[in-house]
């Protein structure tokens, strides 16, 4: 059948007001003079979204009738956020739109406000992912991302009245969803536990098989990916748990209410809340639940409901590459084993030459404790048939070790897939790195890292298997859309080819000399400044005076990215005007920002949250201050409060410890919204310090190298601080109770631990940093010369788009085709 075009509504303001009237009455069933506010919001996504449609329709009907390798981008997290904005913008229709609303006499802003977005991510993960699904619509690459439409996302962060975080459930569907789209009649089973036993086929030839003890369906809820004004729209698929028999009627009208919905409540538990607390035998068995779960519908999907029933799948790494974002998703792998093996009778080297060619795997941490090993019993009990598979595979790969390596079985042990100690456990990265196609890390030196210390074994076995790909964000969200002055200036400046190719951004380089282009720059920062601050003023916080430098660290809160190094910082300064070392007008006048998320069962962090919020509240009212230092620490931070804070950022702290931040996406983005970077030699630090100059970076710390060899001999926190007098002040001010209204055991956890153990080596690198905050003090009393290394930011980080990230999966790994 010839590819017929979809047509969607006229796209004119009288039509776009007939079709919203239309949705607002007879979908929402309110008339415009009684709506609600939530009515009125839901009214213009589901309009937005049907003048989306006709282009998903018609890019889904062309994928089929003219196929090329699909991308399955299999991943934990999406981190959407908010898609009203981010639709209006790709599909052109922003204008339209305004100008609809003004003549209803609606307030365009308040809807955008009405707007919960979807917490399906942690941090940068999520958002990466988010990001490349938008740079592969935009690309017009086949692809659908797979992953979990949680009930509850990450957690709505809530702090005390004395700063300690609490987490409350971030319930996003409580107001609806109108942006997806559920299908049950593409419903999945997916089984667990029971036992595997052995059985003759047709054949005579003997055989393995699974006998599962209970299942439940997977119900894949679809949202549209738009590209940036290309009439391309891609498919999220999102899959949500539930019962195969959600109700049993017979034991409700028992009475026994309970029970009745056991099962089903025992499913919803599976798609119920983003990384469930794992700290407990049954919180880790809820995470394995959870990666199976996506996984085998997704695999299952795409086999069953993508392919034609005759399709010959010894041509299956031909149609599709599975993607697998961390070791969440690695789980697929005995999947497709298993489905190959079981389903389709096929041979262990048959299934083998297929699986080993349908997968690659990006590595996003080089820490020991986030590349996932899962107990064998565990994995044995959920799911008996995928243990066995893996164990096969561990063996027939052990083989070819001993064969390259003979009599080396200490190296046997250490490359084993299956871990004997300190307990009997499954290496996911070890199992990834046996069956991808391609192993990525996500910077250059993250990827040396991963060569040359966490996977160097199979680096050495494989050394073509091995390639680093560096992430990027993508430009539309992060520029075109959160910095409306910055992005204005540039598109007046070098016309509007930026946002699809940010290599453009080159082409600013000689207006860094222009001082009329470098005074309208700090006008769109300034801009930027006085939007975070009416932001600030309305829910209550302090009145943000928007001269002061804006000094901003917002990442997930973790020890090695040491928010608690930045904390000295204050403190330091802080010391020195109430000690009467400096006087206020001496100091850099400045307004810090954090921005953080600790884990629920992450207790250090949550105390570090705890004190960055007790020093805010003292150094705040502190009248000797002056007004010169504020501390700023806004509850929930999240990709809409992102959007507003990067803009407004003058400075980008990037000060983890060298070797261990695998690349790190907000230094991206705030170097490409103009902040100057003040960062270790770490993660993409490296490649922006390179690209950017040494003399518009702010460089500082020990390498990844000197942080190797101290670690090595020995590393004694308590010399760092009893040789640094500046040092002993800042946390002898903390130690005594000065900002925990005198209670030392307060603070005394973190206290103790930098002295005893400071396993981050914030110590050692403290007077480092601030050297360089001082070079920061300097740059910044010239203000033309700060926004010049600004400009010169803006326009060689080009190379920072998750378009060419995306480029370089597509040339180095995938081999799906760009059409556009």
């Amino acid at each position: 059948m010839a590819l017929v075009p979809a047509v969607g509504p006229e796209r004119t303001v009288d039509a776009f007001v007939r079709e919203y009237l239309e949705e607002l009455n007879f979908s929402q069933g309110a008339p415009l003079a009684r709506s609600t506010v939530n009515h009125q919001y839901l009214a213009l996504a589901r309009t937005v979204r049907s003048y989306l449609m006709a282009d998903w329709l018609e890019t889904a009907a062309r994928r089929r009738e003219q196929p090329t390798k699909m991308v399955g981008y299999l991943s934990a997290e999406y981190l959407l956020g908010r898609q009203l904005d981010n639709a209006l913008l790709n599909s052109d229709l922003a204008e339209i739109v305004e100008q609809a609303m003004a003549a209803l006499g609606l307030d365009l802003n308040e809807l955008r406000a009405q707007e919960v977005e979807p917490g399906l991510g942690n941090g940068g993960l999520g958002r990466l992912a988010a990001c490349f699904v938008d740079s592969l619509a935009t690309m017009d690459v086949s692809c659908i991302g797979f992953g979990i439409r949680y009930e509850y996302g990450i957690f709505t962060q809530v702090f005390t009245p004395d700063g300690r975080q609490v987490e409350a459930p971030d319930n996003w569907l409580a107001l609806g969803a109108p942006w997806e789209f559920p299908n049950p009649d593409r419903a999945v089973r997916v089984s667990f536990g029971g036992h595997t036993e052995t059985y003759a086929d047709d054949s005579g030839r003997e055989r393995r098989r699974w006998v599962p003890g209970w299942s439940v369906r997977g119900i894949p809820y679809n949202y549209m990916v738009p590209g940036y004004r290309n009439g391309v729209a891609n498919t999220l698929r999102l899959w949500s748990a539930e019962a195969t028999s959600a109700f049993d009627l017979e034991t409700f009208n028992s009475g026994d209410y309970v029970d009745a919905v056991r099962a089903q409540t025992f499913a919803q538990n599976i798609s119920k809340v983003l990384y469930p607390e794992d700290s407990t035998p049954q919180g880790r068995e809820l995470r394995l639940q959870q990666q199976y779960f996506f996984v085998a519908c997704s695999i299952n999907d795409y086999l069953h409901g993508t392919l034609s029933k005759d399709f010959d799948l010894t041509r299956l790494p031909e149609q599709i590459i599975f993607q697998l974002n961390d070791t969440h998703p690695v789980i697929a792998i005995p999947e497709l084993m298993r489905i190959l093996l079981d389903e389709h009778g096929m041979n262990w080297d048959q299934a083998w030459a297929i699986t080993s060619r349908c997968f690659a795997y990006t590595c996003h941490t080089l820490l020991p404790e986030a590349l996932e090993v899962w107990p064998a019993d565990l994995v044995g009990r959920l799911l008996p048939r995928h243990l066995e598979i893996i164990y096969g595979i561990n063996d027939q790969f052990l083989d070819l070790v001993r064969a390259t390596y003979p009599g080396d079985e200490l190296r046997v042990r250490a490359m084993s897939i299956v871990a004997e100690a300190p307990f009997k456990g499954i290496r996911m990265a070890h199992l990834a790195a046996v069956a991808a196609t391609k192993v990525n890390g996500v910077a250059e030196l993250h990827s040396t890292l991963l060569r040359e210390k966490v996977l160097v074994d199979f680096a050495r076995l494989w050394p073509e298997k091995f390639t680093n790909v560096t992430n990027g964000v993508t430009p539309r969200r992060f520029v075109r859309m959160a910095n409306r002055p910055l992005a204005d200036l540039i598109t007046s400046t070098i016309g509007d080819g930026w946002v699809r190719d940010l290599e453009k951004l080159r082409e600013l380089e000689p207006y860094a000399d222009d001082a009329a282009f470098r005074e309208a720059f700090r006008a769109a920062k300034r801009a930027n400044k006085e939007r975070l601050a009416g932001i600030a003023l309305r829910t209550g916080d302090l009145v943000l005076p928007t001269d002061h430098l804006f000094d901003v660290m917002v990442k997930r809160l973790h020890e090695y990215k040491r928010q608690l190094l930045k904390l000295l910082h204050i403190v330091t300064t802080y010391e020195s005007i109430i000690s009467g070392e400096v006087t206020p007008e001496q100091v850099t006048p400045r307004v810090v920002i954090f921005g953080a998320k600790a884990a629920p069962g992450y207790r250090m962090a949550k105390e570090i949250i705890h004190l960055i919020n007790r020093v805010a509240a003292v150094v705040n009212a502190d009248e000797r201050v002056c007004g010169r230092l504020q501390v700023v620490f806004p509850a929930n931070y999240n990709v809409t409060l992102a959007e507003r804070i990067i803009p407004a950022a003058d400075l980008s702290e990037q000060i983890s410890l060298a070797g261990k931040e695998a690349s790190g996406t907000g230094n991206m983005k705030l170097a490409l919204n103009g902040a100057l970077t003040i960062g270790t030699d770490d993660g993409a630090n490296v490649e922006i310090r390179r690209l950017v100059g040494d003399e518009n970076f702010f460089l500082f710390g020990l390498t990844e190298p000197e942080v190797a060899d101290l670690q090595r001999q020995g590393y004694s926190p308590g010399s760092y601080f009893e040789s640094n007098p500046t040092l002993r002040r800042a946390i002898g001010l903390i130690a005594s109770g000065h900002f925990t209204d005198g209670d030392r055991s307060v603070v005394g956890p973190i206290v103790g631990d930098l002295l005893a153990n400071d396993r981050y080596l914030v110590l050692a690198d403290f007077q480092s940093y601030l050297d360089a905050q001082a070079r920061v003090d300097a740059a910044y009393g010239d203000q033309d010369a700060w926004s010049r290394s600004a400009i010169l930011n803006v326009a060689r980080c080009g190379f920072f788009s998750s378009d060419r990230a995306m480029r370089d999966y597509i040339d180095r790994i995938w081999g799906a085709e760009v059409r556009r």
